[in-house]
């Protein structure tokens, strides 16, 4: 049985030096193995790196991407596969040397529709920024039940997976990613998956080292534009993949009819106030649970909001639009 491991990049090198030679470095064999690169029309050095790395092993390809968008590199790496299994991959990570065979082991022994591992979310530098942001990722404040973000004892059912390893007629039988969906094209797929009958399984024994972002202005368009898509995935779905996307937008709804209901009814401000300081002392409990520096605590307890309400504005953004009938053309933050 032969694996097609496919992968979107663009401006990754920073990163992608790690992840192909992680690549690299798996145990599965080469001969049943082909390792497809996605590239958006990088502007950096990634096209070159991976294209020195495909000079000097057959197994790995370089493709075109020239919409630059996630769901058309994964498209077009899918449909330029020959492999019965496909595997995604993302180039902000890197893999432990069993990853490729672990998951081809669990989607055969589970019978599952789509696999994947748990992601073990490392600072994208030494920096008390990168280390904040890190910790609110693999936080259960921050993520809610997210099982693939805060981790598991077992295998287990879940409604979505990073990355995913599929059997090819899973393609064939739902159809590829939605190119609509610059963000969220994963929830979108895994929902569908779901809906028609597909399981997916979480394995806690293999773990992926996905380095976060470094600055907080990235980490908050990060959320904003995960918001953003949700009310589209929704809509295509036909329901809400998950109860847990409601939380940051009922936040957000509350501070702003709060602050409203403060200026018309100044006795309500206690309450306000109350509730506020509430939310602040849990964002700086979790903070030191999670150790560290003075400054990375301090850092932390301000990320957890932003990611909160970037998401939940994102997602009344993308209610709007929805009811406008506007388009969800956004850059994507990199």
């Amino acid at each position: 049985m032969t694996l097609s491991v496919i992968c979107p990049i663009y401006n990754e090198e920073r990163y992608i030096r790690g992840c192909v030679e992680s690549v690299l470095a798996q145990d599965f064999p080469h001969d049943d193995l082909e390792v497809i690169f996605a590239d958006g029309m990088s502007t950096d050095g990634t096209r070159d790196i991976v294209a020195q790395y495909a000079a000097a092993h057959p197994w790995i390809r370089l493709i075109d991407n020239p919409r630059r968008i996630v769901p058309t590199a994964l498209n077009a790496a899918i449909q330029a596969s020959r492999g019965d299994i496909i595997m995604r991959l993302d180039a902000h990570a890197s893999y432990p040397p069993n990853y490729f065979s672990a998951l081809v082991s669990s989607l055969r022994e589970t019978g599952a529709d789509n696999v994947g591992g748990v992601c073990i979310t490392l600072p994208a530098n030494e920096l008390p920024t990168a280390q904040a942001i890190a910790a609110v990722l693999s936080s259960r404040f921050g993520m809610g039940d997210s099982s693939f973000r805060v981790g598991v004892n077992k295998r287990c059912e879940v409604d979505t997976v990073p990355f995913g390893c599929w059997h090819r007629e899973v393609f064939d039988r739902i159809g590829l990613f939605d190119e609509d969906l610059v963000r969220n094209q994963d929830d979108e797929f895994n929902g569908r998956l779901r809906k028609n009958g597909g399981t997916i399984i979480l394995c806690p024994d293999v773990e992926i080292k996905y380095y976060g972002r470094d600055k907080i202005g990235k980490v908050a368009r990060m959320f904003y534009q995960y918001g953003l898509f949700k009310p589209l995935v929704n809509r295509k779905l036909g329901s809400p993949a998950t109860i847990r996307q409601f939380f940051p937008l009922a936040m957000v709804v509350c501070a702003i009819l709060g602050a409203i209901v403060c200026l018309i009814c100044p006795k309500f401000l206690w309450f306000y106030a109350s509730v506020t300081a509430l939310y602040i002392a849990l964002s700086l409990s979790f903070s030191i649970r999670s150790r560290g520096s003075i400054a990375k605590i301090a850092i932390q307890t301000i990320v957890y909001p932003i990611v909160h309400f970037s998401y939940g504005w994102g997602y009344i953004v993308g209610m709007a639009k929805l009811l406008c009938g506007k388009g969800f053309n956004v850059k994507v933050n990199r």
